[in-house]
């Protein structure tokens, strides 16, 4: 039986940006059975569609005039079990938080860091999502996927995944040519808790103990304390990457702004966060028409209700513009554009 297949369905409460376009088709999928029928439907044969899980991380300009795969394939499972580790499979489908949420609670060490980011498992790969030093990366075993032109299940590992900051094979060279349908995890049961970056240690020495329950509380409580709730006011969190640097450009750039903060990256990069160099031109709180820059957090655009996907996008251009004049350097950006 071929999956519900909709026409003209709105997908303002599905992208957290909120923007209001709409799919000219759209089907809800829960296996790899119902992506492989939906494939093979005569009327989807070279079809143009794309593939959307929680929505947190896109922006669409205009309505999608192709099909919309809603892929929600659920199922938390342990593969592997021993005194050490836990090698566990996710759904593609299944809520990032939550899933972050279970590992905790089961005392398993890898993902507390990367709590309260939006999105479903199946991003997370995409993006190489990463928060408070860590990055998903890290945890990753394999990535299963479907090719949606053989129609056949090809599995990567962890070095296959061709992993960078914020990117992988899946969103360059493989984009749009394979399907995330489950990713499996190694999570550790004796870790080391990750505090050493911004402001996560403080927060964490704040309350009575050290544990993995609470660098997740405290991880939750940062980003909630700097980042809008997207049913509040649309956004997809950051919309810039943090822009890397080598050494001779970085040292230009403290010889004329001794505070600029950085992180090592390698003995010849340097990580300069995007946020301070945007608020260094005083973008923070800029609004115009119903798009903005979020108040608190400069590497933030925002829909205060009726914004555009265009509009943000015109923003986007003159922040980049502005920080490219200023500082030299290029911005590029973590959200996928549609």
């Amino acid at each position: 039986m071929i999956p519900q297949i909709q026409e003209h369905v709105s997908l303002k409460n599905l992208n957290t940006f909120h923007i209001e376009v709409k799919a000219r088709y759209f089907c809800t999928c829960f296996s790899e059975k119902d992506i492989k029928k939906l494939l093979t439907t005569p009327s989807f044969i070279n079809y143009p569609w794309l593939i959307l899980g929680g929505g947190s991380n896109v922006l669409f300009p205009n309505d999608y005039k192709g099909l919309v795969i809603h892929n929600q394939i659920p199922g938390i499972q342990i593969l592997e079990e021993d005194s050490h580790q836990v090698v566990i499979q996710a759904g593609a489908g299944e809520d990032w938080d939550k899933f972050v949420d279970f590992t905790v609670n089961k005392g398993w060490y890898g993902l507390e860091n990367l709590s309260y980011i939006p999105g479903n498992v199946g991003a997370c790969p995409i993006q190489n999502i990463g928060a408070y030093g860590a990055e998903v990366k890290d945890t990753i075993k394999e990535v299963q996927t479907l090719n949606p032109e053989t129609l056949k299940i090809e599995c990567f590992n962890n070095e296959e995944c061709q992993f960078g900051y914020r990117s992988s094979i899946f969103k360059y060279k493989l984009k749009d040519k394979r399907i995330i349908t489950y990713v499996t995890f190694v999570l550790q049961k004796n870790g080391n808790l990750n505090l050493d970056y911004g402001n996560l240690r403080e927060t964490v020495e704040k309350k009575h103990e050290i544990t993995l329950k609470t660098v997740r509380e405290s991880v939750i409580e940062i980003r909630q304390s700097k980042l809008p709730e997207p049913e509040e006011l649309g956004n997809a969190g950051s919309f810039f990457k943090n822009p890397v640097v080598d050494t001779k450009q970085f040292k230009k750039l403290k010889e004329k702004h001794g505070e600029i903060p950085h992180y090592k990256v390698s003995d010849n990069q340097i990580k300069i966060p995007a946020g301070w160099l945007i608020d260094q031109l005083g973008w923070k709180g800029y609004r115009e028409g119903e798009a903005g820059v979020h108040q608190n957090q400069a590497l933030v655009l925002v829909n205060y209700g009726n914004a555009r996907g265009k509009d943000v996008l015109k923003l986007r251009d003159k922040i980049k513009k502005s920080v490219a004049d200023y500082f030299g350097i290029e911005l590029n950006t973590e959200v996928n554009v549609i």
